[in-house]
Parts: C-alpha cells; structure tokens; sequence
C-alpha cells in the first residue's frame, strides 16, 4: 500500500476538526500546561517558513504533554490591525475589513492544513469589536489610574503621506511606503506611563524561565543607570543646561557640552547666539532624520559651536564652549550631555575633529592617540584637591559635594521612554476619549463599549495632519459623557502594539462579554507556561505586554503568581530564521522566498513539519534545502512500508535497547528544543528496524507514539491500521525501561588536582579495582602528570568519576 500523504491528512484532520481533539478543558482539577505561539499577521502573502517552524515546534511540545496528561491549552488567532493593511487599501481602493477577511481564511486554511493541534474554539482576531472591546477597555482603565496621558511629541511625518510613522517605517529619511521626504513633528499624542514600570520589570527578569539573551535586550532597552543628575551654567544668563551623567568622577574633564537640536534652550538664548542662522538650518537638517539614523554607534557625528554661549562648569568654574549635535536627543535623558573626550570614545572623536581640548583625569592610557575608557579603576588627575584618590572613592566624595553645595544630586535614569499611543491612520483601535470643551478628557462610558470604526471608503489622512477619522463628522460629533454638551471623538487610533499585549488573555476565556477574563480561569490557566516565538518580538513585544500584565496584577483583574509574581509567561524561548538556498536572508526582491504551499502539496504536512525540526539545531539560522525536504520524505515513506514487517513476533535484545534508548532521547530532546537530534535518532532505529526481518507489533507502536507529535497524519493512520480503534492524541506517551536504554559503556573523565586531563571508556557498572587503578595510572596522559609527583588519593566512583589528588 503506497504512501499518500494528501489524501491521509485530510482525513485526520477532518477527524481532529469533528471531535474537537485538541479543545482544552475549562475548571478542571488536571494538571494544566498552557503552550502559546506569537499570532501572526494575516499578510496577502501567507504563512511563511518561520511561522511553520515556531508553530510546529510549540505544537511537538503540546502534543507530547497531551500525551502526558496534561490538560493542555494551544491556540491561535490574528493580529490583523496594522499599517500594511492600511497601505493596501490605500493603493487598491479596497477596505482592509475585505483584504483582512480573506488573508485569515487563507492564513486559517494553511493553519489547519498543517495539522498544528490548536484549540479552534478559542480562535481571536484583534479586529473584531467584541476583542477589541477589551482592549479599549485596558485602555481606560490605564487613563482612570493616570497611566494614560496626552502630551505633544515629536514624531516622524511623511510629507507625502500626510502620516506619523514609526521609526520602523523610515529607511534614510524617506518614508518606507511612498520614498517621499520625512520631517519631524510636533503632534498631541496619547502615551501611556510605562516608565513607572521600569524597576518592576528589570526585576520580574530575575523570576522568570527566559533565554539569558532576551533578559539581556529587555534589560538593555530600559537602559537603567545610577548617577548624578546637575545643572550647568549658562554664562550671563538665568539658564542652565542640565545633564544626567553615570560618570561624576569625571567633571574635572569636561571640556565641552552638546545640546539635542530640539533642545528649548536653542528659543530662549537665539538673541545671545551669534551663527543662529547656521543653527537653524541645521536644525532643519536634522528634523529630517530618525532617532535611528541619528544614533547609529558608526554614524559620523556633525556639530555647531553656539557662538556666544559658554557654560560652566560647576566643579571648577571653567567656561566651556556649547555645541549643537544631532546625536544627542530630547526623549533621551535630559536633551544635554557633559562631553569628557579623554575618557568617552564618541566624545573624543568629536573634540578631535572640531579641536577641542582633551583633558584626561584618570590615570591609564595615551589619550594622544585614543580614549581611555577603562576607567572604573584608577587614581584621580587634574583633579584639584582629589588627586590621588580611587575613582570609586572619588565617585562618592563627589556627589555629596554637589548635593552639599546644592549644584546636583544622586538620582537614577531609564533610556525607557513613555509609549507613544497615537496613530494618525484609519485601520486601528479607536481610542475611546472624547474631549470636551468644559469637562476635558473623558473616557468613554464602559457600557458603550466596544467604539467601532465607521465604514468609510476615503483612507487617505488629512492635510493638517489628522486621522481619516476626522473626516468623519458624524462620528466624530458626539456628547459629553459628564456634561452632556457637545464634545468630540479622539480620532488617532491605537498602534499595532494594542491588541497583541494581552491576547494570550483572551485564549483563556473568548467568549466572555460581561468581563476580560474570569478569575477562576484565569487562576487555573495562568501563567503561560513555554511561550516561542521570533527573537524580532521578544524586546518591544514582550515589555509592552509584560507591562499591561503587572497593571492588570495591580488592579486585581489577572492574578499574581507564588514564584514568579506578576510575570505573564514562565518560560520564552526563540527559533533562529529559516534563511534562503545557500544561506541568503529571503526576501521578495531575491525571489527566494519559500512558499509553504507548494512543499505541502508535493510532499505534505508531515514532511515538512518533520523537515523543519531536523534541519538544524533550533535556535540557530539555518538554510533551506530541497535536498534535506525530500531525505525526510523518503524516511516517511520508509516509515509506513515498515507496517508490512510488523507481526505478534518477540522482539530481539538489540531492538529493544535502540527502542527505548529511542524514548528517552526523543522525549529528552523535545523538551529542550532539541527536535534535530529527536529525529536522527528515530531515523537510526528505523534504520535498524528496516534490517530486520520481521518487527515486533509493540516496538513499532511505541515507535509510533514518539513520532507522532513530529509527523501526526502518518502516526495516526497507522496506528489505526496497527489495530487501535482510539486517536492517539489522547495515548499515553511510551515509557522507557533505564536498564534497556542505558549505554552498556560510558565515558568518564580523569581529573587531576580538580582538572579533567583524560578520559576513559568503560563498561557501565563495572566495579573500581586495584587493576583498573593500575590501568588508569599508567595511561600515558595520567603518567606525564604523576611524574615526581606523590600519589595522595585515587577516587572512583562507579559511573560518575575518576580522580587523583596529587601532593
């Protein structure tokens, strides 16, 4: 009977859809495991290879822990709101409620084609009204606790598009979408107070289960620093500049300072600057850059002296010369920086270049040729009375004399900025504030809920700058909550970020419309046990959602947790990207982009799903290879003409140890992602399997189980055939018997005074003796260490180790 993948998976996952096989039970006393994947966005592009990979491998998991007995929870859903949406709408005259509608039935199709065991039943879309309901109610109850606010920004803005855009959405200063010119923007937008959060989510890093190098960029991106905060001097003036420096100790070799060109301090003294003119047209200039463009770490640094502006320096009253810089921003830290060339690399390429003096005040280092940044030792120079001291004493001394003498004080600074909540686009959330002219900023009344978007057919934003909301005038126009007068709808709509930040939420309890979620579930489900997905999302995306979460902790809608407190997911992990043929990043400009589609008809859904896990360590980048799809489709097809060998005969010792050994490994490598090493070993006993005249019926069906989660259509149909009438979904996962699935040898190493200098292999279990002492001695790596030397102890310990203690 010949392989047909197509026609058997259809079958099994029409079966899997009519029984609801994967549906999770609610209020029940079983052990749970909640498994979560990042939703995608419904693209007209499809699923792509990366999708499948995360998908499949959290799928292998929750699959393997059915089998275990866990009640175990996997959805999906779509994160459909967005700009590219929006921008095909735009370009096609389309509504994107159509051009969405039809991407998820496509993305739903190629989901379900696949096999992935999702809980359908719970399936989200951040588009629909009764989801973002909830996600506008978040929303107010951040406003009603002073966690959102409105305040004028600085944004990028396509003059073309008339459009505020992410810093994303801009590549060399021209807007992504249109290539047409980008400024910067003073524009009302609503924020939300995610810096009140820094400190609890550095420290929630330290509870959870993440992959050090995601703590790392969380951590890194609320750039938390302690230092001084002080005031320098305007000479002849009432104004001082003020800077947060981590580096107080260095004050006496501050030679100049660089204000952000949208500093206020630019307005205040332009009377007092004598090239104001070159001022303001570098002002422009930079206007037309991205915070990224201008903080490149290899960006070449530009500047303009203020002629006529000196300030002072508060440790020793020196006049320094103020320079405009576009590397130097207003949303980070305080808009100024105390620049310190001898001892800051940036710093000493700007004075280089633009001849200023290099002072270094910490000894170490030839600043004639480079800075001297290795600083946090060392002994005070060109330090007045301080000279001497140690940079760490020093650094004390200093801050209690700026506090004494009332010119600055310890304090601690974030690079974490306020999240800017605004969207002048059309394909968002509305936000659901209405300004009234006497009352102010109000919410609007929860029972009114969801605030739908109008169905309008003109997208394109206004010329002043608003969203195509505002054109809409009856919807608009509306009263005032409190007063009852006329008022008017905010027409920005909410980011991308809006509906992904606590959808994991909403799995928990869909169709709930009195309330976000009910606690009962919530207590039972939460926290999310293993959430995978793209090391693209797992800075912004999981801050953004790490913060709502503890906020919804604080006001008792979600729980928190005995061992990891008010975190959201136990456990993160990441796949690496699935690259080209030979190793190129796709992309459609290459044409090298793989589409699922065509290797799921030619091959079908086991063998890709299977391919996929066993190309390459998980974690890591790894090259698509046409070769390596159809390698894993001939071992399928091997895998089912195998049945016709299967009889009620014994099975032989060999078969059995490889069985089990089988078990262990591949139940060990699932659990830590090692799905590439799983599959090779099933592939070394099928290959043993396939030399064997006849196969035991209970080798080959635990053999089935462990495939099952890799290649799900193929294990069900033939364990269907082998006689079980039941789904496997719900069997128990095979255990493994030690004493068959240990090695009969084992390697050990021989420590040396603490360090491994040999190894040796020997049979598993075997005994220490005065024999094998005397072998071990004289081995010739062991020997070249004794020589001269007194033996003073010989410790062996049966399986574990070996070592000797020399005097």
């Amino acid at each position: 009977m010949k392989y047909q993948a197509n026609k058997i998976e259809k079958k099994w996952q029409k079966y899997w859809e009519d029984k609801h096989s994967f549906a999770a039970q609610d209020d029940t006393k079983n052990k749970k495991f909640y498994g979560l994947v990042e939703f995608p966005y419904p693209s007209g592009e499809g699923l792509h290879t990366g999708h499948l990979r995360s998908y499949t491998a959290m799928d292998i998991i929750c699959r393997k822990k059915r089998m275990e007995g866990f009640n175990t929870l996997f959805p999906m859903g779509m994160d459909a709101f967005g700009l590219p949406a929006e921008n095909y709408a735009i370009k096609t005259n389309t509504h994107p409620q159509i051009t969405t509608r039809k991407n998820i039935d496509n993305f739903v199709r190629q989901l379900k084609g696949t096999g992935f065991s999702f809980d359908w039943s719970r399936f989200v879309e951040t588009t629909d009204p009764k989801y973002y309901k909830w996600t506008q109610w978040i929303f107010i109850q951040m406003f009603k606790k002073g966690l959102a606010y409105k305040a004028s920004e600085n944004i990028n803005w396509c003059i073309s598009c008339k459009i505020g855009l992410a810093n994303e959405e801009v590549i060399n200063g021209f807007c992504e979408r249109c290539g047409g010119e980008i400024i910067k923007k003073q524009k009302e937008q609503w924020i939300l107070k995610i810096t009140d959060y820094a400190d609890r989510l550095i420290a929630g890093l330290d509870k959870i289960n993440f992959l050090d190098t995601i703590k790392k960029q969380q951590s890194d991106w609320i750039g938390k620093s302690q230092g001084a905060e002080l005031d320098f001097v305007i000479k002849n003036s009432t104004q001082t500049l003020k800077v947060f420096t981590t580096r107080p100790d260095t004050l006496f070799g501050v030679t100049f300072m660089v204000v952000a060109p949208e500093h206020p301090i630019l307005n205040e003294l332009a009377k007092n600057i004598f090239n104001i003119t070159e001022v303001k047209e570098y002002i422009e200039a930079t206007a037309k850059k991205t915070d990224i463009e201008r903080s490149g770490e290899n960006k070449v640094k530009t500047g303009i002296e203020l002629k006529g502006i000196k300030a002072v320096n508060p440790v020793n009253n020196e006049e320094i010369p103020v320079f405009i810089a576009d590397y130097v921003m207003m949303n980070y830290g305080t808009g100024s920086i105390m620049a310190v060339p001898a001892h800051d690399t940036r710093d000493f390429a700007f004075a280089k270049k633009y001849n200023i003096e290099i002072r270094a005040v910490i000894s170490g280092g030839d600043i004639s040729q480079e800075a001297y940044t290795d600083t946090k030792t060392g002994q005070m120079i060109n330090s007045g009375e301080y000279n001497g001291l140690l940079v760490s004493d020093f650094q004390k001394k200093i801050v209690k004399w700026l506090e004494g003498n009332k010119l600055g004080r310890a304090t601690v600074n974030y690079k974490l900025h306020d999240w800017i909540f605004s969207r002048q686009r059309y394909w968002g959330e509305p936000i659901p504030m209405i300004n009234c002219k006497e009352c102010g900023w109000l919410p609007v009344a929860e029972d009114e809920l969801p605030v739908t978007l109008p169905n309008i057919d003109d997208f394109q934003p206004g010329d002043n700058g608003e969203s195509p909301l505002a054109k809409v005038t009856a919807w608009v126009n509306t009263t005032c909550p409190k007063c009852g007068q006329a008022a008017k709808r905010e027409t920005d709509v909410m980011p991308n970020w809006a509906g992904s930040n606590w959808y994991f939420l909403r799995y928990i309890d869909p169709h709930n419309d009195k309330e976000l979620i009910a606690i009962k579930k919530a207590d039972y489900w939460l926290p999310v046990d293993w959430y995978n997905g793209g090391m693209e999302h797992t800075t912004l995306h999981l801050l953004y959602s790490r913060f709502v979460y503890k906020f919804l902790a604080d006001i008792n809608v979600v729980p928190s947790h005995k061992d990891i407190g008010d975190e959201p997911y136990y456990k993160r992990t990441a796949q690496g990207m699935i690259l080209g043929e030979g190793g190129i990043k796709m992309s459609k400009s290459k044409g090298n982009v793989i589409n699922p589609d065509s290797y799921l008809e030619k091959y079908g859904a086991d063998t890709v799903r299977t391919y996929e896990m066993f190309m390459g360590p998980f974690d890591q980048s790894i090259a698509w290879d046409d070769k390596g799809v159809s390698g894993v489709y001939r071992f399928l097809n091997k895998v089912w003409d195998l049945q016709d060998k299967v009889s009620e005969v014994a099975a032989d010792k060999d078969s059995q140890s490889l069985l089990h050994k089988s078990i262990k490994k591949v139940g060990e490598d699932i659990d830590n992602m090692r799905f590439n090493t799983a599959v090779a070993q099933m592939m070394i006993l099928i290959n043993h399997l396939d030399k064997q005249k006849n196969i035991a019926k209970d080798v080959f069906e635990k053999f089935v189980l462990i495939l099952s989660p890799f290649a799900p259509h193929i294990a069900e149909e033939m364990w269907q055939i082998l006689g079980n009438p039941e789904s496997l979904t719900r069997q128990a996962w095979p255990e493994y018997d030690s004493d068959l699935a240990r090695d009969e040898k084992i390697v050990i190493g021989i420590q040396i005074n603490g360090k491994v200098r040999d190894e040796i292999e020997l049979d598993f279990d075997v005994e220490p003796s005065d024999d094998l002492k005397k072998e071990i001695l004289a081995r010739s790596k062991v020997a070249k260490h004794l020589a001269g030397k007194e033996l003073v102890k010989f410790i062996h310990i049966k399986n574990k180790i070996i070592s000797i203690v020399l005097k």
